[in-house]
């Protein structure tokens, strides 16, 4: 791993940065304005990875009041394949564990063969099936988000 490609707590200052990120590289990505306001909570953080000085991953975690919730994480396409969004993960698994919440949750699409991959890799076991959650972005097709959690305590 390469000092760029370190993991840190992003702030309001790296807005834009995130934005783009968002942007360019999210199937459904957040407004500006709900970026800020996850730097801007107390009870949320963002974390970033950067290469030669261009975000390339974030994750966005939130303390809850006895979980945490991973509510996003993404990793451009160019910088796929690298272990980034592993490290990603770990920093927000990190983090629930300092904020000693009992699980970690998330939910994430049924057809994203890559971050269930990486789910069940660092532990995550399905804990249900929201039937139809998501647009698929095909007209009348829904897709099921599956609902995971990784025991802390």
């Amino acid at each position: 791993m390469s000092p760029a490609e370190a993991v840190r707590r992003l702030g309001p200052d790296d807005l834009a940065m995130l934005s783009a990120l968002e942007q360019a590289a999210s199937p459904d990505p957040w407004t500006q304005g709900q970026l800020q306001a996850a730097l801007a909570d107390p009870d949320t953080r963002v974390f970033g990875i950067e290469d030669e000085a261009c975000l390339v991953g974030h994750a966005v975690v939130v303390r809850l009041p006895f979980d945490a919730e991973l509510q996003a994480i993404l990793v451009a396409e160019e910088a796929r394949r690298r272990g980034l969004a592993g490290r990603l993960l770990t920093a927000v698994v990190d983090q629930a564990c300092t904020w000693r919440s009992e699980r970690l949750l998330l939910e994430v699409r049924a057809g994203n063969e890559q971050a269930l991959g990486l789910y069940r890799r660092a532990g995550f076991g399905e804990d249900g099936r929201r039937r139809g959650y998501y647009s698929s972005g095909e007209v009348g097709r829904r897709e099921d988000a599956l609902l995971m959690s990784l025991p802390l305590a």
